[in-house]
């Protein structure tokens, strides 16, 4: 079964670019992508812009409206993302907990629905 990992976190929380911690908590994202990959988990995986670079899409009236920024002011953001195939919630988690974000964001595991097409 897949399971989205979401990646949220404060913009401005952990590790800053610039600073040695920040160096490592790439390698802590590089360290995770490649154990996922090695154990043929990693479906697909990506980090995202800043909040701030969203646009926010909604019809009314069947006219499209577009909103500047993400569409729920948060503390925290979307900012990436972990597709899984896991065998289980629990190892979907057990594998969430690693991704380093976890240590000052939080990271929302969801199954996926699969449709028939």
């Amino acid at each position: 079964m897949q399971y989205i990992c979401l990646i949220y976190s404060a913009e401005n929380a952990g590790p800053q670019p610039g600073t040695p911690e920040f160096g490592a908590l790439l390698q802590g994202y590089q360290k995770f992508t490649d154990e996922v990959k090695e154990k043929g988990l990693l479906v697909a995986g990506d980090a995202l812009q800043p909040a701030s670079t969203a646009t926010t899409v909604t019809t009314e009236n069947g006219k499209v409206e577009l909103t500047d920024g993400p569409f729920a002011e948060t503390k925290e953001t979307l900012g990436g993302y972990y597709l899984l195939e896991c065998k289980s919630l629990d190892e979907a988690v057990e594998h969430a907990a690693k991704i380093p974000t976890a240590e000052h964001g939080r990271i929302e595991v969801r199954p996926i629905m699969v449709f028939d097409s």
